[in-house]
Parts: C-alpha cells; structure tokens; sequence
C-alpha cells in the first residue's frame, strides 16, 4: 500500500510541475537518456521500456527510440511489426510522426532499423530537413530514451557520446561487471563529460546489488581521474520477467506488484525528481547535431 501512495505522491507532484510550467509558458527541452551496456544479455531493452512506462505513470511524456541495429527488439517484446522506420523520414517518404508507434501506456517508439546507417551520410540540406522535423517532437515529449546496441561498437559510442546522460545497464556476474567498466573507460577516453549513472539488474539481493555497484564504482574512482559514476538503483531477479517476456508484455504491467515492478517505480520517481536540472536541458536538436557531428 505504501508503495501505491508513493506512485500517487509523485504523480501529483509531477502534474503540479507541469501545470506550473503551462501557467508561466515555461517550454521544456526534451531529456535525454541513452540506455547501453558493455555487453548483451543483462536486460538493457526490457529496463528501458519498462522505465518508460513507469514514467508515462508518472505523467511524463515519454517517447523511445529503438537504436539497437544488430538486436532491436523493442517491437519484439511488445509483439509488433512496425512498417515503417528512420529511413523512410530520412527519404522524405515519410514524416517523422508517420512512424511513430504508440505502445502502453501513451509511450511512443520510434524503430529505428536501417534508418540508423543512413544517418551517418546525409548531405548537408537533408540533415537540416531532418532535425527540423525532429524539433517537431521537442514539445511534445518529456523525455527520450535510446535504446543502444550493447558494447563499444562505433554506433553505440557516437549514441552515448552525444547524450548528456547515460544510463549502463550491468549484471552482478564478473564479465558484465567488467564489460562495463570497459565501456565507462571507453567514454572516459573519448572525454566524456555528461552523467554516468548505473543501474544492476538481476541481483538476487539488496546486498548483492549494492556490492555490485560500489565494486565498480571504487575501480572507477581509482582508475578514472574524474569520472563519477553515480549509482541510480537496482532490480532484484524476478520471475515476473521472463513470464511477462514470453506473453510480449512489460513486466511492469503484467504484474505491476512484483519485485522487479516496484524497483523500476523508484528509479523512476528518482529521474522524475532531478528532472528541472540545467544539466539535463540540452533537448532533442542538441543531441541529434552532437550525432551527426561524431559519425562525420
């Protein structure tokens, strides 16, 4: 019961942000978030829809791009087919609100699909054409979060490079531990200066978890000059996952009560609480020209 007035407390304070916000006119940037991890298998995609969902909760507006061009499986989770995808804005054949999917809860997705390696050689006119019809989405969206490829390919360091905050997700097993703090070392040399926060999924534990995560944050503290990973917190193995991923539907509203579900709830109140600061105000026409920047 506790738990549920939480959820109410923080929606209502969300909606009263927002209402202040529309009073005094006050236009937002979108926020945001990359979702990657140092390797694959640890969740990283069902976190990042799950979380979006619990922001749409929360009374965010939530908008997904789907990123992953070797295993982009959003669509797949959910049980959809998408049509369309970036390449066809990209050609002109459609707009950008053409391809949106609309999934639970109000979030949107964007497939990205092929769209992605075409992003790497627009001309000049055809980067403007694209970024205006993605400054289209600016207003209507609170935030956006990327799902990315695992790893340190090109793609997923030009995705998380770019961002302002990243999100790694990590597992309590030592090759996903060390997998990310390869990638965290990876961003530390290409001089990375945003947010790197973590998140471990799969612990059996509190106490695992919390180990897990100040592990890799004291390697990081002594072997990185200046880089601060923050910890954001935590899901506990559930079995209300694998059977909510066997019925295409997010864990989170299969069984909104099971472990995992509250544990995506308070990462999720905690984003929602830091969500006026200026580091985090950069927006989607930012982000996007920080991208075409770094695969040029």
């Amino acid at each position: 019961m506790s738990t549920q007035i939480d959820r109410l407390m923080q929606l209502t304070k969300n909606l009263k942000i927002k209402a202040e916000q529309e009073l005094t006119g006050e236009v937002k940037p979108t926020r945001v978030i990359t979702v990657a991890s140092g390797k694959g298998g640890v969740g990283k995609t069902n976190f990042t829809l799950n979380l979006g969902i619990a922001l749409a909760e929360y009374g965010q507006r939530v908008l997904i791009l789907d990123a992953d061009l070797g295993l982009a499986n959003i669509d797949v989770i959910l049980g959809i087919s998408p049509k369309y995808n970036l390449l066809h804005v990209i050609t002109g054949e459609k707009d950008i609100q053409d391809i949106i999917i609309e999934g639970p809860n109000g979030i949107k997705i964007i497939p990205g699909g092929s769209g992605i390696y075409e992003l790497t050689d627009l001309e000049e006119w055809q980067l403007e054409r694209f970024l205006l019809k993605l400054s289209k989405l600016e207003n209507e969206n609170d935030y956006l979060l990327i799902d990315t490829g695992a790893g340190i390919s090109k793609n997923v360091l030009n995705f998380t490079l770019a961002a302002d905050e990243i999100y790694i997700v990590t597992t309590p097993e030592p090759t996903s531990i060390t997998d990310a703090y390869g990638l965290i070392k990876t961003l530390h040399k290409h001089k990375f200066l945003g947010e790197i926060k973590l998140i471990v999924n799969k612990a059996l534990t509190v106490e695992e978890a919390e180990i897990t995560g100040k592990k890799l944050q004291i390697v990081v503290n002594r072997f990185l000059k200046n880089c601060k990973l923050e910890i954001l917190g935590y899901v506990l193995e559930d079995k209300a996952v694998p059977k909510a991923v066997k019925k295409q539907k997010p864990f989170l509203l299969d069984n909104p009560t099971a472990r995992a579900s509250e544990d995506i709830y308070k990462i999720a109140s905690k984003i929602c609480n830091c969500s006026n600061d200026a580091r985090y105000a950069s927006g989607l026409k930012s982000y996007f020209n920080k991208i075409f920047s770094l695969f040029k």
